[in-house]
């Protein structure tokens, strides 16, 4: 089923995700100073290049009869080694409730914002956006996925002198330029997909906090220390009573985050270049290492057979009652999207007793989907009353008890 493949997927990345998360939120919290925001909120692209190079389709030949793996199926052990479809259901319905919530919220939230369009505004932005006042916000934001669109507080006149307004301006000009608001939608999204993992959210805050950081750094960057001071006040100012929550929406932060932007304010300057050359040398050790791991030469043919679903089959009435035991060889193909295909007995023994049983079995296994499938397959199915089996090392080798 494409949940539970799915679901299986995601879960099978969270290791490397959550090193990739770790990671990012190491650097936002503790590199800041030496990296400078602008560097560590460009390494957010190592997160999707590592995802997408950790799991690029492998250009495999179809494999021949060897070894693949050895499974033992006993009436007190379970044949399908994959996670029940009830937890992938569950995944989808938290997940689906999570997204409806998030449209909810900030559907509401523009709603309740009652914004008033402002005709003649002394203000200027270098790109064509509408202007408004809203009563009920007290910090200036962009608002708007698409189209962007700049929030003011009613009282912005007597709130912000013209200079501070001015540096104000600069930096939500900043927001619509680089679009964070879709920005932030986009990242939004992957986040709640991974809603059971903390650090997932944990990053997106880092995240965040970067945007913001980034935007001061921009707008700073040719100003005096006086206008330094104003901005610094400006955020202080904006800080009291700022929105928080899953609002993909660009605004000032709350008190956390903006006293971050005050240190980060206080310490902008040169950054090491020694210390960016070195974090991106071993990210590129570790983009080239996850590239290398998935070359065939590396891995053993378990990594690219993988089965997520398996029937065990039905041991012939007739034969447990005369006690028979015996085995049958199959050959079958796995197609890429991981069914099986072309089922045909090589060998039995003893001869059409458990043939039937196995091939209707088998059909309904399934694999990992691949990129060009398998061809050539072989199982050895074991039917047998007892439990002493002796094992093969030549093909897989599957015991089925009555």
């Amino acid at each position: 089923m494409v949940i539970q493949t799915g679901f299986n997927w995601l879960i099978e990345q969270q290791l490397l995700l959550s090193i990739l998360f770790c990671g990012f939120i190491l650097l936002e919290r503790f590199g800041l100073k030496a990296l400078g925001s602008r560097f560590v909120y460009k390494l957010a692209w190592l997160l999707p290049a590592a995802l997408v190079i950790a799991n690029l389709p492998n250009a495999i030949k179809p494999l021949q009869n060897s070894n693949i793996s050895h499974y033992l199926i006993t009436p007190n052990q379970p044949f399908t080694h994959e996670m029940g479809i009830s937890w992938a259901l569950m995944y989808v319905l938290i997940t689906a409730w999570l997204l409806i919530a998030s449209f909810i919220t900030h559907t509401r939230f523009v709603k309740s914002l009652q914004l008033t369009e402002l005709t003649q505004f002394e203000g200027t932005l270098a790109t064509s956006v509408k202007t408004y006042t809203s009563q009920y916000v007290a910090t200036p934001m962009v608002v708007g996925i698409l189209n962007s669109k700049l929030v003011l507080p009613s009282n912005y006149n007597t709130q912000f002198d013209k200079a501070t307004l001015a540096l104000i301006l600069e930096h939500e000009n900043v927001h619509i330029k680089r679009k964070d608001n879709l920005t932030n939608a986009l990242i939004l999204l992957p986040t709640i997909l991974l809603w059971f993992n903390p650090l997932a959210w944990f990053c997106y805050a880092s995240m965040r906090r970067l945007q913001e950081l980034t935007c001061d750094e921009r707008v700073l960057s040719n100003k005096t220390t006086q206008q330094h001071i104003l901005y610094s006040k400006a955020l202080i100012n904006c800080a009291a009573n700022a929105p928080t929550g899953l609002m993909a929406y660009s605004h000032y932060g709350d008190k956390k985050t903006m006293l971050q932007r005050l240190t980060n304010i206080k310490h902008s300057g040169e950054r090491s270049k020694f210390a960016k050359g070195g974090l991106l040398l071993v990210a590129a050790s570790m983009l080239s290492g996850l590239a290398i791991a998935k070359q065939p030469e590396a891995m053993t043919k378990e990594d690219h057979i993988s089965p997520t679903i398996r029937i065990e089959p039905a041991y012939p009435i007739q034969a447990a009652q005369q006690g028979i035991s015996g085995s049958v060889v199959l050959k079958y193909d796995i197609a890429a999207n991981g069914k099986t295909k072309n089922i045909s007995v090589i060998q039995s023994k003893p001869k059409d007793v458990f043939d039937k049983s196995a091939k209707e079995a088998l059909a309904k296994w399934k694999y990992k989907a691949s990129d060009s499938g398998f061809e050539d397959v072989l199982v050895q199915l074991d039917f047998a009353i007892n439990s002493e089996v002796a094992p093969t090392d030549l093909i897989e080798r599957i015991k089925v008890s009555h």
